[in-house]
């Protein structure tokens, strides 16, 4: 798999080890993920600012505030596609939530490639048992990244991280 990863704030900078990390998290996405991809599909992630994300998520979403990742998956079925589609990430995004639920900045990166990952491949938050699915699928990659896990903390039936993230933060166009 190609995977093309695109600086576009130079905040991002501050990340050491963001290109390495990025290639584990979809390397790892894809391994526990099973999806069978054509072989040298490529995937693009381009790492931006709120303000690019925001127009982003104005265009293709209507939505007028920036998020922290969007996804693009190119149509058609998976198996048939050589580009895979686009990850776009913000990065005072990621960077205030992960602040907010004392994660550090990698971790809440990683996790937000794998996320817009398994967008890509067809994974999606729509219903209880997408979610459900989606978000166990989450955690063993983090495991098998040895990140931690980044629904923890969460208490049964409470308004949560995982529930934040599903409505509206983390989409797939």
């Amino acid at each position: 798999m190609e995977i093309d990863i695109n600086l576009a704030a130079e905040a991002w900078d501050s990340l050491n080890g963001l290109e390495a990390l990025t290639r584990d998290a979809i390397k790892a996405s894809l391994a526990e993920s099973g999806a069978r991809l054509v072989e040298g599909c490529e995937i693009s992630v381009t790492f931006c600012d709120d303000a690019e994300i925001h127009d982003l998520n104005a265009e293709w979403r209507g939505k007028d505030q920036p998020t922290n990742v969007l996804s693009f998956p190119t149509p058609g079925p998976l198996a048939a596609r050589p580009l895979l589609g686009d990850i776009v990430i913000a990065y005072e995004t990621v960077a205030g939530e992960a602040a907010e639920q004392e994660k550090t900045l990698r971790d809440h990166t990683a996790h937000m490639v794998i996320h817009g990952f398994l967008h890509l491949i067809g994974y999606d938050h729509e219903t209880a048992a997408e979610a459900e699915e989606m978000e166990s699928l989450e955690r063993r990659i983090a495991s098998r990244l040895g990140l931690r896990d980044p629904y923890a903390g969460e208490a049964a039936g409470e308004e949560d991280e995982a529930s934040e993230l599903n409505e509206g933060h983390v989409d797939t166009i």
